[in-house]
């Protein structure tokens, strides 16, 4: 069976007859589980026997919290949601493209609320350049069009989830793929006209299936994304910096100040934009503040939990 919902004391999964509320036995610890897992259920207590290995896991650390919080699992394609108006936020989405590449999905920047823009080119451009090779759409979340428009991530077989901030349309799009009728639609929330921020109308991740096939994972809008645990999503997302910086004239340039450092040069040249570098540093930074660290020696190590944050 496949997670559907998780709660504090109780979870939900899709079988092959429809959905199922699986028996936990005491002291059952959900946390230990995502929305998207596969498990292998006995039949006849509808006891979750054991959780099968995950392709990917989407997990962030939140403030003050000793473990990751799991956000999804198995994961395919991340939809990355913004909006065309002031909620788009360039190093905010950073911050999500390398969640995902941490776990190995594949992003997708959905611009939603196209309809409502004379021209969303000029949203598109801000940020087609923030990854190399990443697709960006843009779309009306409420039209039945938004589900053709991603059809080619939503085919069976396929799951995706949605992320992003309250506000953009991340529970219209769920009604557009999902195809719900208006009793089983996910609410929805306006935003305010001020600051084009929203509240949040999601409160728990769910799965989803899509009338194309697909299974989708809605999840609640996240205000504040750390970065932590980070190994290769970061190299990935700077991937121009990270190919320079073998470059360097010392191996563990900072790319700040010292002498022959082949990224200072490509910034000076022009082929590499400061505020980039700049970006990269503050989360190369966060990540380090914000990942535990092990250490001593071996059989005896201890385990550092991140201070406060930065």
């Amino acid at each position: 069976m496949r997670v559907a919902t998780v709660h504090r004391s109780r979870m939900t999964a899709e079988s092959v007859l429809g959905p199922v509320r699986l028996r936990l036995p005491p002291q059952a610890n959900t946390a230990e589980y995502a929305v998207g897992d596969w498990v292998l259920v006995d039949p006849d207590s509808g006891l979750p026997l054991r959780r099968l290995d995950r392709r990917t896991l989407l997990q962030r650390r939140t403030e003050g919290g000793r473990l990751p919080q799991l956000i999804a699992a198995n994961v395919d394609t991340l939809f990355i949601v913004t909006s065309c108006n002031e909620d788009l936020n360039p190093a905010r989405l950073e911050r999500y493209l390398a969640l995902a590449n941490e776990a190995g999905t594949t992003p997708v920047i959905v611009l939603t609320k196209a309809d409502q823009v004379p021209d969303a080119s000029p949203y598109i451009d801000r940020v087609t350049g923030l990854q190399r090779g990443l697709q960006v759409v843009s779309l009306n979340a409420k039209a039945p069009e938004a589900a053709a428009t991603l059809a080619p991530w939503c085919g069976t077989g396929q799951t995706v989830a949605l992320v992003g901030s309250s506000g953009v349309g991340k529970s219209s799009l769920l009604n557009t793929l999902a195809d719900k009728s208006p009793e089983d639609a996910q609410p929805t929330g306006e935003i305010r006209e001020d600051d084009a921020k929203g509240r949040h109308t999601t409160t728990s991740r769910s799965l989803h299936r899509i009338s194309g096939g697909g299974l989708v994972i809605d999840t609640p809008g996240i205000r504040t994304l750390h970065v932590s645990d980070i190994s290769v999503g970061l190299d990935l997302l700077f991937a121009e910096i990270a190919e320079l910086a073998p470059q360097c004239r010392f191996r563990d340039c900072t790319h700040a100040h010292e002498p022959g450092c082949a990224v200072q040069a490509a910034v000076a040249a022009g082929s590499l934009d400061q505020a980039r570098v700049d970006r990269w540093r503050k989360l190369l930074e966060e990540n380090r503040s914000n990942t535990p660290v092990t250490s001593g020696p071996r059989g005896n190590k201890t385990t550092v939990l991140p201070g406060k944050r930065r």
